[in-house]
Parts: structure tokens; C-alpha cells; sequence
């Protein structure tokens, strides 16, 4: 515990809110600061361990980097409505708490703003959202982890419920579409046009099961469970045999000796596939969270608290002092159409850079630490 405690404490006390050391694509791509996903994993992140140690540097920490972005106007830095990206509605999340706590409306603003962009978000013809607007008709599991905990959220705190069914829908439609019957895994994307050059022309799937993908999809059920209002019938007859069936589809490719999970789920026939930090972070979050709200059994607990030692057996490294989580994959994707090596092969999952402390990966690994310090305390 005090060695973790000792690695988030170096990613905050190293980090600005316009220069944060986990944003590793942005430090590579020289992106100037804007409101972005991956600041999100970690900002709510550091809030989950705020929740759970009471400890003010972290929730201080939070609403520095956040009032960083968010002017009195509700406006958020570099957020930009008309790409329609469900990336950028990730990092809003955090603003309910921030509300909550301080009543202060230019949260409660930022929160509206990016609540008219769900609203508005094009969709398939079975109401999915598109993932980006550069990616018309397509379904992507990371896009339900991205909009799905913040649209529940609101209609649970502002909107009497309202839109309960058309989540419901957002997870039925994933489910009929890319569940993978036999290996029990879910495809990465699904292109309802089925025109794309990486979708079959046929099903529209793309052709793997990428680890992370599956990653924010599970942490998207047990995140939408926990907002849900608790007496919503669906809640517990939909989503809790949804997150076992995923949880278990998951458990059977689950290496024995690390209890971690590859890059390509199923394929850890093929050379170079490697056992990566940020998916398997993503799957302990999601099973220790499951099992404390009652949607899976406790003999998952000891399951989820495998792969958090696994994680930190294998891939949080000390070395003079320094503390770094490696194995993460820096990211992944499809297409767009002029980027077609991104094409969803085996070969392409396993080509992205692999790097340390990158908060894709930092997050969730925090967020199932404040799940076993839920247990142990």
C-alpha cells in the first residue's frame, strides 16, 4: 500500500494541470491542454481515492486541474461540441462531484453543456451513438465507457430518470450485434453502414478482440450499475447478468501464472501478444466494484484482488527510488479511411507503442486500488 501511495503521489506532485505526466499521447504529440479522456481516467480516479480516504490533497488536486479548464461561463478549454467525439464527455463526469460539494454553477454549466451534447450525438438508425463524427455509424466498446456513466449520471441526478431505457438500449444493441457467441467476447467495433475497409462487409464487425476495448466496456457496465438508481428493475435484471457473462467470457483466457490478460484476449498463441496493465487494470476494477454493489458473488472478490497482485507483482517497478506501471499500451484504434493500418489484425494490435505511467492505464489501476483499500480497511 505505501509503495502506491508513494507512485501516486510522484504523478501528482510531477504534474500541472496543463503538463500532467500521465498524458503520455499528449506529451508525444505535443498537444496543447484541453479537455480530454485521459485527464478524466485520472481525475476521477484521485476523486474515487478521495471518496474512500477523505484525504483533501487529492480532492485539492482535483478541482486545481479542473478549474484549470472550466470557466465561470460553463465552458470547458479545447472542448469542441461539433467533432461529436465521446472521448470528451468522459472527463465530465467529475463535475458532479465537484457540484455536489461546492454548489459553484459553472459546474453545474460545464455539466448542462456536455449534457446537450449527448443529447445531440448522431446515431445509428438502432440509437447508438456514432463513436466520433469522423467515424459515422460506428460502435466502438470504448464509446460506451466514455458517454454512458456520465449520461446516467445526470438522468439520476437531474432528469427524474427520464432517459433510463435509451441507455438500456445503448447496452442491448452492443450485445446483439458484437457479442461473439463462442469465445464469449466482444468485438472491437461494429460499423452499422458496413462499409469501412476494416468492418466484414457482412456482420460489419471488426476482426479481434482487443483487451482494453473490453477493458472500458466492463468498467462501463459496473460505473452505469452504480449511478442507476438502485430499485430500477433493469439494474439488477439486465445489468448484473450482462457484467457476469462478460466477466466470465473474460476469465477464460485470463493467464494462470500472472493472472493477467493479453493484448489480443484470445491469442496468446501468437508471438509478441503481451500481457498488458491497462485492460487487466480495467477488468480488477471492474469485478472488485461488481462485487461490492451485489452484482456478481463474492467469489469474484478473490478473482479481482488476484489481478491487482498480479498488476503490481508485474508491472509496478522500482528502481532507485523511481516508481513507474509499465505494460500499457499508449492506444489503439480503426481506420479513420485515410489511416488504414490501423485495421484491427492481430499485427496491428500488437504494433502500438507500449509505455510507462500513461493514465489509460494509471487510472483504473488507482480505481481497483481504492477497491482493495475498501476491502482491507
Amino acid at each position: 500500500m505505501e509503495l502506491i501511495d508513494r507512485y501516486i503521489q510522484k504523478l501528482m506532485s510531477g504534474s500541472t494541470p496543463d503538463k500532467p505526466l500521465w498524458n503520455i499521447e499528449a506529451i508525444h504529440q505535443g498537444k496543447a491542454a484541453a479537455w480530454n479522456y485521459v485527464d478524466g481516467c485520472m481525475m476521477t480516479a484521485l476523486l474515487s481515492l478521495y471518496d474512500q480516504t477523505q484525504d483533501p490533497k487529492y480532492y485539492d488536486f482535483v478541482k486545481k486541474f479542473i478549474d484549470h479548464y472550466v470557466s465561470n461561463d460553463g465552458s470547458m478549454l479545447g472542448y469542441d461540441m461539433k467533432t461529436f467525439n465521446l472521448d470528451d464527455i468522459c472527463e465530465s463526469r467529475v463535475l458532479f462531484d465537484l457540484y455536489a460539494k461546492t454548489q459553484d454553477e459553472k459546474y453545474k454549466k460545464a455539466i448542462d453543456l456536455t449534457y446537450t451534447h449527448v443529447l445531440r450525438q448522431p446515431r445509428t438508425k438502432e440509437g447508438s451513438f456514432w463513436h466520433k463524427f469522423i467515424y459515422p455509424q460506428q460502435v466502438w466498446l470504448d464509446g460506451l465507457f466514455m458517454s454512458q456513466p456520465f449520461y446516467t449520471r445526470y438522468e439520476t441526478v437531474f432528469n427524474q430518470e427520464k432517459n433510463y431505457a435509451d441507455i438500456v438500449n445503448h447496452f442491448k444493441v452492443v450485445r446483439s450485434h458484437m457479442f461473439n457467441e463462442d469465445k464469449k467476447l466482444y468485438y472491437h467495433g461494429y460499423d452499422a453502414s458496413k462499409t469501412v475497409f476494416w468492418a466484414d462487409k457482412k456482420t460489419g464487425l471488426s476482426k479481434n478482440f482487443w483487451l482494453r476495448a473490453t477493458g472500458w466496456y466492463v468498467v462501463a457496465l459496473v460505473d452505469v450499475i452504480g449511478y442507476l438508481n438502485p430499485n430500477y428493475k433493469e439494474r439488477q435484471s439486465f445489468f448484473f447478468p450482462l457484467l457476469k457473462e462478460c466477466v466470465d467470457g473474460l476469465l477464460q483466457y485470463q493467464d494462470k501464472t500472472s493472472n493477467l490478460f493479453y493484448q489480443v484476449i484470445d491469442r496468446s498463441d501468437v508471438q509478441g501478444n503481451y500481457l498488458e496493465s491497462s485492460g487487466s487494470s480495467l477488468l480488477a476494477y471492474a469485478i472488485l466494484k461488481g462485487v461490492r454493489l451485489g452484482a456478481l458473488d463474492a467469489s469474484y472478490q478473490a478473482i479481482g484482488l488476484g489481478i491487482f497482485d498480479g498488476l503490481v507483482k508485474t508491472y509496478i517497478s522500482e528502481e532507485n527510488g523511481d516508481l513507474n506501471m509499465d505494460g500499457i499500451c499508449l492506444v489503439a484504434g480503426l481506420g479513420p479511411d485515410h489511416n488504414t493500418r490501423r485495421n484491427g489484425t492481430v499485427e496491428y494490435y500488437l504494433s502500438e507503442p507500449i509505455v510507462s505511467n500513461d493514465a489509460k492505464g494509471v487510472g483504473p489501476f488507482i480505481l481497483a486500488y481504492t477497491e482493495v483499500k475498501k476491502i482491507k480497511n
